[in-house]
């Protein structure tokens, strides 16, 4: 077999692989389409804790939390607020938690809402975040 004739082979042979292992990939992403919507972001990144403080005649922490409208309609939130001595959690600590629901929150808006939660030691501080939150559009 003459060096030109196997050199051919070895090409066309290269060039079969190819097409075998690039035509399905190729064919996927044909297939596929566009894409698709991009996903919500997170209804946590609506909300935010903007106060932490202890109420000097029940001893109950209460937290202010703000929510900020997202563009995608009217809805509302129901934010967990967690309640802890510290902004770092023990390993194994569980911390206490109240749930507040904020309606009718129109896009852009910017509504407010307090969660009471359990009764405070006397010589701590306490600290308060989100720990999650949801949101329901209104139909």
């Amino acid at each position: 077999m003459s060096a030109l004739k196997w050199q051919g082979w070895v090409v066309g042979l290269t060039v079969l692989a190819g097409l075998l292992v690039f035509a399905p990939l190729g064919l996927y992403v044909w297939a596929s389409g566009e894409p698709g919507a991009a996903p919500p972001r997170p209804a946590a990144q609506d909300v935010r804790v903007t106060g932490c403080r202890v109420d000097a005649g029940s001893r109950r922490v209460v937290a202010a939390v703000e929510v900020a409208g997202r563009p995608g309609g009217v809805g509302a939130y129901l934010v967990t607020v967690e309640f802890r001595e510290k902004a770092d959690p023990e390993p194994g600590e569980r911390a206490a938690q109240a749930l507040v629901k904020i309606p009718g929150v129109a896009p852009g808006a910017t509504e407010r809402g307090e969660a009471v939660g359990p009764v405070w030691p006397v010589a701590t501080v306490p600290w308060c975040g989100v720990a999650a939150a949801d949101f329901t559009p209104t139909p």
